[in-house]
């Protein structure tokens, strides 16, 4: 039984503390949904799973509230999920193992974040006591690198990609108007290495981390739909859709292997499992928490001799750019790349890549029709 990703909406993804600060998690989802429920006329998911990082004590099942609230159904059942930075992909993943043609073919799965809203958040990892940029710094000195050089070219690149897809119409059909947003904020087209390298380090003043080589803290929601062949029937026939095809999760000895590397290790087992090389994959969608953690895993993965083509790497801009909403960065990559990747030939793979607080990440292999 083919298991289908299909590309959801998302609200623009803006700075914490900027246009949306007013809403919190559930409001910033509700028109969200909506929009998506308007995709299907008068039918309705079989479920939904829905995350956000960050708690608030005022809800136990943000799922539940969020599509109550949207008036998706009183019957439907909806269920929240939580992974750090890899929630809304684990949401997905969950939902292709409960999916089949027996009465639940179609599945709504996203997560949101509003740390405009978040009285008080950990930034830092409770068993270390560090943040994951001081982590971060740790192994690129365990590493000997990425240079600050190279981390500025990555944010850069990431920019002016993000710049580039928004100009040409990427997300247009992949982002709904919110209070007067109607794009996201964080895209600089007015960068430059320049502009990057006069940032001072945001760890420690010896440190290559900046504001600019990093991603920022951020409000928005995303969402997206995985469907069975019997769930396509109730979704736009002009939706692009691709395969899913497998999955990794994985964990890693933080003080070892560094806290977020994980996808550098399962990415090899995931291509190993499917008898896959490097070059077998057309399109590699890697969660950028900071440039530096992206080097670092391509370092690690390419100590083999095997290399992974840059312009394959988040042609339409990363987290760096786009912003990164916890909850929402999966399902803002996974509908990204399910629509870069229908376009290109039938048989196409990508990867996905989402790195996770804790020493954890999960990994997704997709494939065009």
């Amino acid at each position: 039984m083919a298991i289908w990703v299909l590309p959801g909406l998302r609200t623009p993804f803006v700075k914490s503390g900027g246009p949306f600060q007013s809403l919190d998690a559930i409001a910033l989802c509700v028109p969200l949904v909506g929009a998506m429920m308007a995709q299907l006329d008068s039918a309705t998911p079989d479920f939904a799973v829905w995350g956000t990082v960050v708690p608030n004590l005022a809800w136990s099942n943000i799922a539940r509230e969020v599509f109550l609230d949207a008036g998706l159904g009183a019957t439907v059942p909806a269920f929240s999920t939580v992974m750090a930075c890899s929630t809304s992909m684990m949401g997905a993943i969950e939902a292709a193992g409960m999916l089949d043609d027996r009465g639940r073919s179609l599945a709504l799965v996203g997560g949101t974040e509003s740390l405009s809203q978040a009285a008080q958040f950990a930034i830092a990892n409770r068993t270390t006591g560090k943040s994951m940029g001081e982590h971060m710094e740790m192994t690129i000195e365990d590493l000997g690198g990425p240079t600050r050089a190279a981390q500025d070219e990555f944010a850069l690149a990431s920019h002016r990609n993000a710049v580039a897809g928004w100009e040409r119409g990427f997300f247009d059909d992949l982002t709904i108007s919110l209070m007067g947003v109607t794009r996201d904020t964080i895209p600089r087209d007015n960068t430059s290495l320049e502009k990057l390298a006069a940032l001072p380090p945001a760890f420690g003043r010896s440190g290559s981390i900046t504001a600019g080589n990093a991603s920022p803290l951020t409000d928005g929601a995303a969402g997206m739909w995985l469907a069975t062949d019997a769930g396509l029937a109730r979704l736009p026939p002009s939706l692009p859709r691709v395969r899913f095809v497998d999955f990794e999760i994985a964990a890693v000895d933080i003080a070892r292997e560094g806290l977020l590397m994980a996808p550098a290790y399962a990415i090899p087992r995931l291509l190993a499992r499917n008898a896959l090389t490097y070059d077998d994959i057309a399109l590699w969608e890697i969660h950028e928490a900071f440039a530096a953690q992206v080097l670092a895993h391509l370092q690690i993965l390419e100590k083999g001799g095997e290399t992974i083509p840059r312009e394959r790497i988040n042609p339409n801009g990363g987290s760096i750019a786009l912003g990164h909403p916890f909850g929402a960065t999966g399902a803002r990559i996974m509908s990204q790349t399910a629509k870069e990747l229908a376009a290109m030939a039938s048989g196409a793979r990508a990867i996905v890549s989402i790195c996770a607080d804790g020493g954890e990440g999960s990994v997704a292999l997709l494939q065009s029709a």
